[in-house]
């Protein structure tokens, strides 16, 4: 049996690269020689702001909040996280 993602997952996986990317980005100039806490600071501010948008649908009403998309934007924000550490790995 094979289980197929819904396209609204995809599309929080897809926004969430870039938005872990670019919080990477913030995150690294903030803490210049502390790339853990650079790492830490990205991930928090990902899962609030993940948690926070799918917490704003639902009580607003202005969409269906959803658990499971708050975890894929969340997976891909980690993709994005990762993206970004390699390329200043490489440069």
């Amino acid at each position: 049996m094979a289980y197929r993602i819904a396209p609204d997952k995809k599309k929080h996986f897809y926004v969430g690269i870039p938005l872990g990317f670019i919080l990477y980005w913030m995150a690294a100039l903030y803490f210049v020689s502390e790339s853990y806490t650079a790492a830490i600071a990205c991930f928090i501010a990902l899962v609030v702001i993940c948690y926070g948008f799918e917490i704003f649908s639902w009580v607003t009403g202005k969409g269906h909040g959803d658990h499971i998309d708050a975890v894929a934007g969340i997976a891909g924000g980690i993709i994005g996280m990762a993206l970004y550490r390699g390329l200043i790995w490489l440069w």
